[in-house]
């Protein structure tokens, strides 16, 4: 009888994409350029969330924004419309998410990139595959709503695990839904103890401020 191989492909993938992803940050620490790459579940907020921030942002940084999705270009058109910072649409071909390769496409796809302060993913919308690879990006942000639950971190460790920090959106609808606020940030810590932790309402702009302070502080670190 012949002999039997086997494999491990999907450890030969993820091995490629982590040496890719390294390089990648090596590159983007001698420009001095941050690579924020944000995960959520479809309409958690993401695109919301992020037109405020970067409204925030935009005067003391030099923006550009990633929009990662299977298809349609409508979040790229909505980030360039409410705030003005070059957006580009990346299409993954069908694929749940980005690796470390189709970010720097995307990077390299910006006009003279390495003269962005930063650089915004908005990954592709699901709380799975973009957790499983590493873009290279130098912080992970997952964007969490009220309305999916208490239990996500739970239901979705790599997530979290994975998260430099998580933003619990949508507090606005608390009343209204059966979650636990500080459940939530139990499960989180859990999973991610050292993740930091912010509510916030895209809506009217509650917890915002927080968030862009704090992002300040990672930029500036990661830029000196």
């Amino acid at each position: 009888m012949n002999e039997i191989r086997i494999i491990e492909v999907k450890q030969s993938v993820f091995a490629s994409n982590d040496k890719r992803a390294n390089e990648l940050r090596d590159l983007l620490k001698e420009k001095k350029t941050f690579l924020l790459n944000v995960m959520s579940s479809p309409g958690s907020g993401k695109t919301t969330t992020l037109s405020l921030i970067i409204n925030r942002l935009k005067e003391k940084y030099r923006i550009g924004v990633m929009e990662a999705d299977i298809d349609s270009d409508v979040d790229a058109r909505t980030i360039s419309k409410n705030t003005g910072v070059d957006a580009i649409q990346l299409h993954t071909g069908g694929m749940c998410h980005l690796d470390a390769d189709m970010t720097r496409q995307g990077i390299e796809s910006f006009e003279n990139w390495a003269d962005y302060d930063l650089i915004i993913l908005e990954n592709v919308g699901n709380l799975v595959c973009p957790a499983e690879f590493d873009t290279g990006a130098v912080r992970n942000m997952c964007i969490l709503s009220v309305p999916e639950g208490d239990d996500k971190p739970l239901k979705y460790p790599l997530m979290f695990e994975v998260s430099n920090f998580v933003l619990i959106n949508k507090i606005d609808v608390l009343d209204y839904f059966d979650f636990d606020i500080e459940k939530c940030r139990e499960n989180i810590r859990y999973r991610n103890p050292m993740a930091d932790i912010f509510e916030i309402c895209a809506k009217d702009g509650r917890g915002i401020d927080d968030v862009c302070e704090y992002l300040i502080k990672q930029i500036e670190e990661w830029r000196n």
